[in-house]
C-alpha cells in the first residue's frame, strides 16, 4: 500500500488505520515505499491538516457567550487567521523534518531529508484526527488524544532514521522539542511562510565535526548542548542513576487552580494525565468567567520532558512581533521560555511561562487585559509547583 503522488480515498484510510492500530507495523512499511516532498503533502499532509483548521474555524463561528452575552468574533479574522494557522503548520512539518535530518548523525541515524519528512508528517496523524474534537468546547477536552502522536513519532523515528533503539527516547525528544521552539520563534517572523514555500526557511545547518551547529533566525544551537539536555530527559524517563520522572497527579494540579483570578470566579476545571512510551504528562485546566470576560489557566507538567525546558535560554531565544492590532512575544526570562500574544481589537490573548524547568502554566483569554492574563498566571505558586518537581 502506498500513498505516492496523491492516494485515493481508500488508501488515505488504510494508512491512517495501520498507524492508529499498528503503528509499528505501518512504519515498516512506510519505510520501504518511495515518496516525494509532492506525494507526502499533496497525498496526505495538505488533506489531515485541514480537520482542525476547518474545526477551529467552525467553532470560531459559535458565538462565545457569558452570563448571557454574546460575542460574534470578525469572520474575516478568523479565516485569514486559520490559513495562515494551516499554511504555518504546513511549514512546521518540513521544518521539523529539516531538524531531524540535521541531528540524525548525532544519534548514530542516517541522514535523509525524505524520510525525515515522512517521520514528520505521518506522526502527526493522531494530532490531526483529534484536532476534530475542538469543534465543539464540551469535545475539546478529547483532542488530548492526539498525543498517541508523540508515541507515532517515538516509534517512526529510529526505524526510517536508521537510529539505534537504545537513541530513540533522546532522539525523539530532542526533535519534537527543538522543531516547537523553531516554530513558536517563526510564529514572531515575518515572511515566514514565503520563505518555506519558495524552500528558504530560515534554518541553516553546518557540521564541522562534531558537535554540529544549528542557526535559525539567529540563534545558535549547539547540538551537544541539546543531547546533554536530551541525555538528562532520558534518564529522568528511564529512571537511571535514580527515580524515573512521571509525571504528578493531575488532581494535584487541579489542587493549585485558585478560585479565581483578576477578578473572575472560577466555573469550569478539569484535570487529565497521559503516558505513553515513558513519556508521561498531566495538566489541569480552569476556566474563569464573569461579565463578558473569561481567562482559561492551564497548568501541564511536562515530566520528564521538562528536562530540555531549560534549553531556550542556552539557544538565545528571543522574537517580537508588532502588527497594527497587537503583538507576540517569544523570549526567555532567567533562562526559562515566556510567551505573550495580545490582539487589542478583540481584546484577547494569551500569556504563558515555564516554571522549575518542568511546568508550564499558561493563560488565555477574551474580553480582559494582559496584565490580567499575567496576573493569572502568577497565581499559580512557582513555589509549590516548584516543591513538586523536587518530589
Amino acid at each position: 500500500m502506498s500513498i505516492v503522488e496523491g492516494a485515493g480515498s481508500a488508501g488515505l484510510i488504510a494508512r491512517i488505520r495501520g498507524l492508529i492500530l499498528n503503528p509499528s507495523a505501518e512504519w515498516d512499511v512506510i519505510d520501504t515505499e518511495p515518496a516525494t516532498v509532492n506525494s507526502l503533502y499533496v497525498g496526505y499532509a495538505c488533506l489531515l491538516a485541514a480537520i482542525p483548521a476547518v474545526a477551529g474555524l467552525v467553532r470560531g463561528f459559535f458565538p462565545m457567550c457569558v452570563l448571557g452575552i454574546c460575542v460574534h468574533l470578525n469572520p474575516i479574522y478568523m479565516v485569514v487567521g486559520a490559513i495562515v494557522d494551516y499554511l504555518l503548520g504546513l511549514a512546521g512539518l518540513y521544518v521539523t523534518a529539516l531538524i531531524i535530518d540535521a541531528l540524525a548523525p548525532s544519534f548514530d541515524g542516517q541522514k535523509n531529508l525524505i524520510q525525515a519528512l515522512k517521520v514528520s508528517v505521518y506522526a502527526m496523524t493522531a494530532a490531526w484526527l483529534a484536532g476534530v474534537f475542538t469543534i465543539l468546547p464540551w469535545l475539546s477536552i478529547l483532542s488530548i488524544l492526539g498525543l498517541y502522536s508523540l508515541y507515532l513519532f517515538y516509534v517512526g523515528l529510529p526505524k526510517l532514521m536508521k537510529s539505534p533503539k537504545d537513541k530513540a527516547l533522546v532522539y525523539t525528544i530532542v526533535s519534537i522539542v527543538l522543531s516547537a521552539l523553531v516554530m513558536m520563534v517563526a510564529y514572531g517572523i515575518g515572511g515566514w511562510i514565503s520563505e518555506i514555500g519558495a524552500g528558504r526557511g530560515p534554518l541553516a545547518v553546518t557540521a564541522a565535526g562534531a558537535p554540529a551547529v544549528i542557526t535559525t533566525n539567529g540563534a545558535t544551537i549547539d547540538v551537544a548542548k541539546m543531547q546533554a539536555a536530551a541525555a538528562a530527559a532520558s534518564a529522568a524517563a528511564s529512571g537511571q542513576g535514580g527515580k524515573a520522572v512521571t509525571a504528578v497527579d493531575p488532581d494535584k494540579l487541579k489542587a493549585l487552580l485558585p478560585a479565581s483570578v483578576a477578578g473572575l470566579p472560577r466555573t469550569q476545571v478539569t484535570a487529565q494525565g497521559v503516558g505513553a512510551a515513558n513519556v508521561s504528562g498531566s495538566n489541569a485546566e480552569g476556566v474563569y468567567s464573569a461579565g463578558g470576560q473569561s481567562i482559561t489557566l492551564t497548568v501541564t507538567d511536562m515530566a520528564a520532558m521538562g528536562a530540555l525546558a531549560a534549553m531556550p535560554g542556552a539557544m538565545g531565544i528571543q522574537s517580537t512581533k508588532e502588527t497594527a492590532s497587537g503583538y507576540e512575544k517569544v523570549g526567555t526570562v532567567n533562562g526559562q521560555l515566556t510567551t505573550e500574544e495580545w490582539n487589542h481589537d478583540t481584546k484577547s490573548g494569551k500569556y504563558g511561562v515555564v516554571i522549575a524547568s518542568r511546568f508550564l502554566v499558561n493563560a488565555e483569554g477574551t474580553g480582559t487585559s494582559m496584565d490580567a492574563l499575567k496576573s493569572a498566571v502568577a497565581a499559580v505558586a512557582p513555589d509549590q509547583l516548584t516543591s513538586l518537581a523536587k518530589g
